[in-house]
């Protein structure tokens, strides 16, 4: 594992917002740079346990004030906080803090949202852009019901080429989508990892390990178990939410630049979405695919995300 960088700007602060408490941790070469927002995947995901995973990879800090924030309930946050997590609530979270970093830097933010935290962010983007200057979406999730259907496609695709029983045992476990409870959207993660759909050349044993290690070096011990909680908590509320989720139906339009990009070997977003989403793209917007890249692009390739927040940046 890397160790934890060191930088002139490098605070920690926790927000009161809509009555929760969330932490942002804010890191730059030096103060004064562009503020970048990064609004992570989810649901229940933390961010600051990946910040030093987010460092090593895409370098943004040496020419931007980089924002990791933990979402409502996410990381060591109250219980309760957990229990309070709704798309519209997640929404409003996402204005909030732009707005406190916006005020904070005395800049406009760009946003870096990965997966359904790139969907929280269009529709915040949609709702106020005042103080977003564009934004970068990593794998957005636009429509649940077609990301389901291709998945189930996909897996079933697999199981019969490679003839692989255990992977036909775990299909048949995890049954037909929606997925509305942890314990089978958690088992669709594991088998799209291990198949390469979710990091490139990573498995799902890897990476939780990896998890478990960076989720204890940054909360502790009683925090690592907090976090692991609160994210069982907030997919019980929020999968049910999600599975009915279809940006199509009314597409968020924000009044900024959007930058689109998307893993050419991602199960999640099929060909199909990809276009749907390039037909619903204003003319300012870009829709770029990485045909390498699994579901986490910003990992797969960090350079090609890096160079779009760049991009966000200086042409806009």
């Amino acid at each position: 594992m890397s160790q934890r960088h060191s930088y002139a700007l490098d605070s920690t602060v926790t927000l009161d917002l809509h009555g929760t408490r969330q932490r942002v941790r804010l890191c730059g070469n030096r103060p004064g740079l562009p503020p970048v927002l990064v609004v992570q995947a989810g649901p229940g995901l933390p961010l600051l346990n990946e910040a030093t995973k987010f460092q090593r990879l895409l370098q943004l800090e040496p020419d931007f004030s980089v924002a990791y924030w933990d979402q409502r309930g996410c990381g060591h946050a109250a219980s309760e906080d957990a229990q309070r997590v709704s798309l519209k609530t997640q929404v409003d979270d996402v204005c909030a803090v732009v707005r406190w970093l916006a005020d904070e830097t005395q800049q406009r933010v760009v946003v870096l949202g990965i997966s359904l935290g790139a969907t929280f962010a269009l529709q915040a983007a949609a709702r106020d852009s005042s103080r977003i200057k564009a934004m970068v979406a990593v794998s957005i999730d636009a429509d649940t019901a077609c990301s389901d259907a291709a998945v189930s496609s996909f897996l079933r695709e697999v199981s019969t080429q490679t003839d692989n029983r255990r992977l036909a045992r775990s299909i048949e476990k995890l049954g037909t989508p929606p997925y509305l409870t942890p314990a089978p959207f958690q088992l669709r993660e594991r088998l799209l990892t291990d198949l390469g759909g979710i990091e490139r050349g990573r498995r799902f044993g890897e990476l939780l390990r990896e998890l478990l290690y960076s989720l204890v070096r940054t909360y502790g011990w009683l925090g690592a178990v907090m976090a692991l909680r609160n994210m069982n908590a907030i997919q019980r509320q929020l999968l049910p939410e999600v599975a009915t989720l279809n940006l199509f139906a009314h597409w968020p339009r924000p009044a900024i630049p959007v930058h689109y990009v998307f893993g050419g070997r991602d199960p999640l977003v099929p060909s199909s979405m990809v276009q749907g989403v390039s037909g619903m793209a204003a003319n300012r917007d870009t829709v770029v695919t990485a045909p390498d890249a699994g579901h986490m692009v910003h990992f797969d390739e960090p350079a090609l995300v890096r160079s779009l927040v760049v991009q966000a940046h200086c042409r806009h």
